[in-house]
């Protein structure tokens, strides 16, 4: 399902342990340590986002939960199960995107392992090696509890939302998650993005949330081995950038970008599906070459730059904002957020005043000359090649 920057083609989930694995643990058994599913703490909007219909599942009973297929000892999966139990005890953790890892071979296990692996092209010695990075940047960070904070409202109301969107063109998903980073909403970039660290603490926030949407606790769909189909548990990430000042752009701002795609390129594989820029000037292929430094091949190749924002829809369908070409309603009632200080719940754009205001006059410039260049969206790899 559908989550800014793995270290694969996209991010995924899974894991695996020895011979004659036993796949019998109940997916709804919890371990004694294995604490309740986080809650926010916080009130949502009245129009809240409700988790998005389960994946078809493969035969299971009540008795065993889902199962994953069967796998032999030669297999990365297995072999990457097998060393877990060291992993855990070496970084003094174990929860990975809300998951609880241990050595049982459950099927949530293989799930989160499975995207490591994914993440490394089957090497199981790079993938143990990001698992154990990830698990100790976890523990210290705290991604989790991300979610739960109370955010300064002046550096953050209405630049980021968590939507659930039906009818993906081309996704095996019914409905996928697309999360908006909205850029131009940022009034003052050296306030916004001096303090990195607190930055940096939103925009992980914004990523488990969406990551949460995915209910990956109930998934039920074995992720494919690596090369043999998509991985359905990912996001869809999409950022506008109306009225941001590409040429003037903060460096303040370029330092905090730069943080983000580090960050979730180590410690979050296999979690985007595919990533839009959107509002973009054509002008701006150097921008997209500075990325190209820093992501992988395939990830570059699920990138795609569009000029216009109302041409989202034909990418994703109608189902996203109205902002954005689609029928869904408006992003700031649709959208979920992380909550900022002086708001009983998670609203947005709504409450951010001129913002949206100021948005929506320049969108209507651009659309006036939309005639002009039509040949402007364009994928990122012509983008690339160009820069």
């Amino acid at each position: 399902m559908s989550s800014e920057e793995p270290k694969s083609a996209e991010t995924s989930e899974d894991p695996a342990p020895t011979a004659n694995i036993s796949n019998s643990q109940s997916a709804d058994a919890k371990s004694p340590n294995e604490p309740t599913e986080p809650t926010t703490g916080r009130p949502r909007r009245s129009t809240q986002i409700g988790e998005p219909p389960a994946l078809e599942a493969p035969p299971f009973t009540p008795a065993t939960g889902p199962v994953w297929p069967e796998i032999d000892d030669q297999h990365p999966l297995f072999q990457l199960e097998g060393s877990i139990k060291d992993v855990l005890r070496e970084a003094d953790y174990d929860e990975v995107y809300g998951i609880r890892l241990d050595h049982s071979g459950a099927f949530h296990n293989k799930l989160i392992l499975q995207k490591f692996l994914r993440a490394n092209a089957n090497d199981v010695s790079k993938a143990r090696a990001q698992l154990l990075e990830t698990l100790k940047w976890r523990k210290e960070f705290q991604p989790l509890k991300c979610v739960e904070e109370v955010f300064s409202r002046e550096r953050f109301v209405g630049l980021g939302y968590v939507t659930l969107v039906d009818g993906v063109p081309d996704s095996s998903n019914k409905t996928d998650v697309v999360t908006f980073n909205i850029y131009g909403a940022v009034k003052d970039p050296k306030f916004t993005f001096e303090d990195l660290e607190g930055f940096l603490r939103w925009r992980v926030g914004l990523m488990e949330l969406g990551i949460q949407k995915m209910n990956l606790k109930k998934a039920s769909t074995a992720i494919p081995d690596f090369g043999k189909g998509p991985d359905p548990y990912q996001g869809i990430q999409v950022h506008d950038y109306l009225n941001v000042k590409f040429l003037s752009m903060d460096a303040h701002a370029k330092a905090a970008s730069q943080k983000a795609v580090e960050t979730f390129k180590q410690y979050y594989p296999e979690t985007l599906s595919r990533k839009f820029f959107v509002n973009v000037p054509r002008v701006m292929g150097w921008m997209f070459g500075a990325i190209r430094l820093v992501l992988s091949k395939e990830t570059i190749q699920k990138f795609t730059v569009l000029t216009y924002g109302k041409d989202l829809a034909g990418e994703l369908g109608n189902g996203v904002p109205e902002e954005y070409g689609g029928k869904a309603g408006s992003l700031d009632s649709m959208g979920e957020t992380l909550r900022v200080e002086g708001e009983s719940r998670a609203v947005g754009t709504a409450a951010a005043g001129d913002s949206k205001v100021e948005g929506e006059k320049v969108q209507d410039k651009v659309e006036d000359k939309k005639s002009e260049d039509k040949d402007a969206n364009h994928n990122v790899n012509e983008k690339l090649a160009d820069s």
